[in-house]
């Protein structure tokens, strides 16, 4: 089995692309061993490797981040034999409660009925354009909440702790928001 790898705009984390589906339901984040051991045996797989500090499960791609010490020249073959070893003999990625967490979370990015319509608009834009950019990085940038004209954002994966996240959040997604979207003034990440 060939597991492409990328670096990221992050040089903390690496993004691995197995060929596979891995979470279609919706993206998720783990940094926490005991929740991931409840949703996903191969995030929990993951994170019991020493330096692994957080796995994020995106639609075809897994990113993992190193914590600060460890290095990735050792660590990246131990992250491969835990992918291989957990496709090749076709574990689930995610177990049911987590995968319906999944499905709920990502319908909620799209959009709900009781969204006013700024926040339909400003979840559209971020569905259409933003995501799928950000996901070509090794992460998300989720939705979290609207109130006066300041859009809160949730950044995961490679964009959580990224030098450059806060360039993006502040130049591109900002810019892009108040160009679709005029209410929006500002726009501020919201801490995990």
């Amino acid at each position: 089995m060939f597991i492409e790898t990328r670096p990221t705009p992050n040089p903390a984390t690496v993004k691995f692309l197995p060929g596979r589906a891995v979470s279609p339901e919706g993206t998720l984040e783990f940094a926490d061993p005991d929740a991931a051991a409840e949703a996903s045996p191969l995030a929990a797989a993951l994170l019991a490797i020493e330096g692994v500090a957080t796995v994020f499960l995106g639609r075809d791609f897994i990113s993992v981040t190193r914590s600060g010490d460890a290095d990735w020249a050792a660590l990246k073959p131990e992250v491969l034999s835990v992918l291989v070893d957990h496709f090749l003999a076709d574990r689930p990625v995610l177990l049911e409660t987590a995968k319906a967490h999944a499905s709920d979370a990502q319908a909620d990015q799209e959009g709900t009925a009781q969204d006013s319509e700024t926040v339909r608009q400003i979840k559209a834009v971020l569905e259409e354009k933003v995501r799928p950019a950000v996901a070509r990085d090794g992460g998300d940038i989720v939705f979290h909440s609207y109130e006066d004209g300041v859009v809160h954002l949730l950044m995961q994966g490679a964009c959580s702790g990224c030098p450059s996240a806060t360039f993006t959040l502040k130049q591109g997604i900002e810019n892009l928001l108040r160009y679709y979207v005029p209410e929006v003034r500002e726009v501020r990440p919201v801490e995990p």
